[in-house]
């Protein structure tokens, strides 16, 4: 970002809220895209304010809004999706998170952070983009055909085969139909 975005937390005052507008430019923007993956990152705002909770912690209370274009996962043409978003953090004076394991659990709350000496909003305004990006975009009418595969000399199954309840349907068919006659 072209202006500083870590709030040092001592600097922050604590009866009014710090308030924040964050629109990258066109080279951000790029850079970001391209860090996740995007063919393109057209929009991208990132507003909002912090605000102190007592006496140690701070609430980070935001919107983000962009206009992101992936490649579709069925056509790879593009798609573009409009993403406006609340976004809200807690972060929290002595929260820590082990990370002696190697397994973590995550915590049911998602919305707290530990607090650090500095809360850099561009970070959160990028996490925020990341968790919100579609994870399958479809272009509208796509359709993921059925791919069959197998050696020579093999029927190949197809996914139909794969449904446990289909042969019985197709015998309860049968059945009734045998019962009728």
């Amino acid at each position: 970002m072209s202006e500083t975005t870590a709030f040092r937390v001592a600097d922050l005052p604590q009866n009014r809220a710090t308030r924040f507008d964050l629109r990258p430019d066109s080279s951000e923007r790029a850079a970001l895209a391209e860090a996740m993956g995007l063919s393109e990152l057209r929009k991208l705002r990132f507003a909002g304010e912090l605000r102190a909770m007592g006496k140690k912690d701070w609430e980070l209370v935001a919107e983000i809004g962009a206009t992101v274009v992936q490649p579709c996962v069925v056509t790879l043409d593009p798609v573009t999706t409009r993403i406006d978003q609340p976004v809200r953090l807690q972060f929290i004076a002595g929260l820590a998170f082990d990370t002696s394991e190697e397994e973590v659990e995550m915590p049911e709350d998602d919305s707290s952070e530990p607090l650090g000496s500095h809360i850099d909003v561009a970070e959160v305004m990028a996490e925020a983009l990341a968790l919100y990006l579609p994870q399958y975009p479809r272009k509208d009418g796509a359709v993921l055909g059925e791919s069959v595969h197998a050696e020579a000399g093999v029927t190949p199954m197809r996914d139909e085969d794969t449904r446990p309840f289909a042969g019985l349907a197709a015998l309860r068919d049968q059945l009734d139909g045998a019962a009728e006659d």
